[in-house]
């Protein structure tokens, strides 16, 4: 049965086309990947990309992917809507045919001690390849790059792999393995942010905002439990 793991890595910029074009020939150069996706967004200043193939095919063009935004990328410039940690930001493996998600852990944990060892960058797991206290994706990237130096200080917030020193251009890399995720965009009809932010609680991986208690006059009132 073919064995086949998907990698869907987001890289901090989104303008520069040579940057992305560059990024993506890293992958395709790899024997045994394909590359199915390269989706830039401007607004975002970042580009997810997404490619297949057997599991370690995979490892190594992201690895070699993450170090190409390594080179190319400058963190100190960057500037973006959406949260990020590093230049190569987040690195899930996903499985899809024939693996485990247990194997996409092994790879996720292989290809991030070579991170920290080889590229000397941070790098912190998530999802299913981290420690229980680390899988959300929100609490490691808390605070941002511009966060990161008073991040790698703390005891509790330690990289996982790579030296707990602070990589002004790089920042840190978020590499670990999840099962399919759906993800997709809305246009509102309002410039209402906490409508977007209600709206964004009621279809993310948490699950909807619920209510602790209603009150008897029918009212909407009440601690949100979220």
């Amino acid at each position: 049965m073919m064995q086949l793991v998907e990698c869907v890595p987001n890289f901090s910029e989104g303008r520069d086309q040579g940057v992305i074009q560059s990024i993506a020939d890293a992958i395709s150069c790899v024997n045994g990947v394909q590359l199915l996706h390269v989706d830039p967004n401007s607004d975002a200043n970042r580009t997810v990309v997404t490619f297949v193939g057997e599991s370690e095919s995979v490892g190594e063009a992201a690895f070699q992917a993450i170090s190409r935004a390594a080179e190319l990328i400058d963190m100190r410039r960057h500037q973006g809507a959406h949260p990020r940690l590093g230049a190569a930001d987040v690195c899930p493996f996903v499985p899809l045919a024939g693996v485990s998600l247990e194997k996409c852990v092994r790879l996720a944990r292989r290809v991030g001690e070579r991170v920290g060892r080889e590229l000397a960058i941070p790098v912190y797991f998530y999802g299913a390849a981290a420690d229980p206290n680390r899988r959300r994706l929100a609490d490691i990237r808390r605070g941002e790059y511009e966060g990161l130096p008073e991040k790698l200080a703390a005891p509790e917030w330690r990289p996982d792999c790579g030296p707990a020193e602070f990589k002004p251009m790089t920042g840190a890399t978020i590499i670990g393995s999840r099962n399919i995720l759906i993800a997709f965009n809305v246009n509102l009809n309002t410039t209402d942010q906490a409508r977007a932010n209600e709206i964004a609680l009621a279809v993310r991986e948490k699950g909807p905002v619920k209510r602790d208690a209603v009150p008897a006059d029918g009212g909407a009132d009440g601690q949100i439990v979220r």
